[in-house]
């Protein structure tokens, strides 16, 4: 897609139990952000008529959408997936896709650290893992691969001063520490991803001609079927296509690595 400089851009983020709404206005964001498990569904369309209104523009001044891809929550991804697709159509604009894990690691970014190691819980003794740091204006970008893995199978960092952030580690935190030998402090343990974040990245990917037709919006799970046993996998590219890697060894679960 040819680049676009943003004026106005508009985003959603419900890959986790926090669901929210960003829009961009030439630099200026309005959000609104709520932790509302299983109530996604039914807040997100207000949420993002709440931000339109506040900025006092329509649907139709907007240049792009953008939408946290995942990965996450099925039902949460999901959720964001079909609306910004079904928004998109209607509306006829491009859409920039962005790693729920990136736009978790962006808070860190905007608190000082240059690397961030970001951990959500994927549940089934798992987590969503990334390694990410600043660009030039301060921007997360992918260090290797993002996976969802046991936390003591986990990628090991490049040397570097890596800081957590994520509730991933709160759940994991014993296994995490085993494992990286650093754990995460509050309030960096507690935090999920916002739409406020989101809205930066694709302001970014938007100017670089990353947006997409809505039909090529898609989601990244990671993991692809619940039922099977845990493994490793990968996602790569800006857009999130994903891959399986080799099957992690230790498939022992956060629960157990704490009692």
């Amino acid at each position: 897609m040819t680049p676009i400089t943003p004026r106005n851009l508009l985003a959603i983020e419900t890959a986790t139990e926090a669901c929210s709404a960003a829009l961009w206005m030439e630099g200026r964001i309005h959000v609104r952000f709520q932790e509302a498990p299983r109530a996604h569904a039914r807040l997100i369309l207000p949420m993002m008529e709440a931000v339109l209104a506040e900025g006092g523009i329509a649907l139709g001044q907007l240049d792009a959408l953008a939408f946290g891809r995942g990965p996450g929550a099925f039902t949460g991804v999901r959720v964001a997936t079909g609306v910004i697709q079904g928004v998109a159509f209607g509306a006829d604009l491009p859409v920039v896709p962005i790693s729920t894990l990136a736009a978790l690691a962006q808070q860190r970014l905007d608190a000082g650290s240059s690397q961030v190691l970001a951990a959500l819980d994927a549940r089934m003794g798992e987590v969503y893992w990334g390694a990410f740091e600043a660009d030039e204006g301060g921007l997360a970008v992918p260090v290797g691969n993002e996976s969802v893995c046991p936390p003591l199978a986990v990628p090991e960092p490049p040397d570097g001063a890596w800081e957590p952030i994520g509730r991933g580690w709160f759940a994991c935190q014993e296994a995490l520490a085993q494992r990286l030998d650093r754990r995460a402090d509050a309030p960096w343990d507690d935090r999920l991803p916002s739409a406020a974040e989101v809205v930066r990245l694709a302001a970014r990917g938007l100017a670089r001609g990353e947006g997409v037709p809505a039909e090529q919006a898609l989601p990244v799970y990671l993991r692809d079927k619940v039922a099977n046993k845990p493994r490793q996998v990968t996602s790569t590219g800006s857009a999130g296509a994903s891959q399986d890697t080799q099957s992690c060894q230790d498939t022992q679960s956060c629960q157990d690595t704490q009692s």
